[in-house]
């Protein structure tokens, strides 16, 4: 069955009965346009193609750009198509140690850029995005839409952010929150490492819901300082803040079956990181989706609507009897 894509083209072919009109009428004469002598210069005599026929050959041309324009096309009926995934929630930590300028421009502008890294490698994945820190934030639920991922990465800041210390533990219960009914789990963290040595705590949450968390931590061990208003970020005594990364973060990446990675310049690690995830756990969420099977057919009355459109301009003159 033949259906049109964009029917509402169909209604140009209105326009062309005031066209007619105008062709077919003697006000359209070239005569009343052009005198005598400069209508004889341009004027091909002795054509093949009578008058009538051509100024025909020029609305059928018309119409069929219409036609074309409509998009014709046949439709097949419907085919169902499977699809496999695998979930991934990510969050970037959004807490003041973040701002420092150990790692160019900052640890948190470095994390974003990771993070966009990783999308290009993560296939067959529906991702979530959070940010954390004494807090947590929904920024987008599990998608397969990067573009819209890597847009409200691209305009996530900390200008109206302040907030102190890292809660790892909450961002867990987020994330598991997220995945619902999910048995495979799986957390990527973009951090700096928190303030805190002891993660036992998280350990026992991660084993106990299924969680395996993958860690890419952000940072020097020589640390950094966190520019402010006043220039610097200094404490209560005056002295400069100094914010070091710290890897005791690393037990819990270890012990809920992920991974650990120290921060790179390389955008080959975010690959080898995004390889392990999908070496691990396979794809086996099945989704099924309905696409409609159908064939173009604009190039069939878009070739000929050239071709008679050709003809009504460019008729050959006719061979003169010797």
């Amino acid at each position: 069955m033949i259906i049109f894509n964009t029917i509402e083209f169909l209604w140009l072919l209105l326009l062309l009965l005031p066209l007619i009109y105008l062709i077919n009428s003697k006000s359209s004469e070239l005569g009343t346009v052009f005198s005598k002598k400069v209508l004889k210069k341009i004027q091909l005599p002795n054509r093949v193609l009578p008058k009538k026929i051509r100024n025909i050959f020029l609305l059928v041309s018309l119409a069929l750009i219409v036609v074309a324009l409509a998009r014709p096309q046949i439709s097949s009926g419907e085919i169902k198509v499977k699809s496999s995934f695998i979930n991934v929630v990510t969050a970037i930590d959004m807490s003041k140690s973040m701002f420092a300028n150990d790692v160019y421009p900052s640890r948190f502008e470095f994390a974003k850029k990771k993070f966009f890294d990783s999308l290009d490698f993560f296939k067959n994945t529906k991702i979530a995005l959070i940010g954390f820190s004494s807090q947590t934030f929904l920024i987008s639920p599990l998608t397969q839409d990067f573009h819209s991922l890597k847009f409200l990465g691209k305009n996530l800041n900390l200008d109206h952010l302040s907030l102190k210390g890292t809660d790892v533990f909450a961002t867990l219960e987020s994330a598991n929150g997220l995945f619902g009914e999910e048995k495979k789990k799986i957390l990527l963290l973009f951090t700096d490492g928190g303030d805190q040595d002891d993660f036992s705590k998280e350990i026992t949450y991660a084993k106990k819901y299924n969680i395996a968390v993958y860690i890419y931590n952000i940072g020097t061990e020589k640390g950094g300082v966190i520019k402010d208003e006043q220039g610097v970020l200094k404490d209560k005594k005056g002295n400069i803040v100094i914010v070091k990364r710290t890897d005791y973060i690393k037990e819990l990446a270890l012990q809920s079956g992920g991974a650990y990675m120290k921060y790179s310049l390389a955008k080959e690690d975010l690959k080898l990181l995004t390889d392990t995830i999908r070496s691990r756990y396979k794809a086996d969420n099945e989704e099924i989706s309905t696409i409609k099977d159908r064939k173009e057919l604009f190039y069939y009355p878009l070739a000929l609507a050239i071709l008679l459109f050709f003809l009504s301009l460019f008729s050959l003159p006719r061979r003169k009897q010797q």
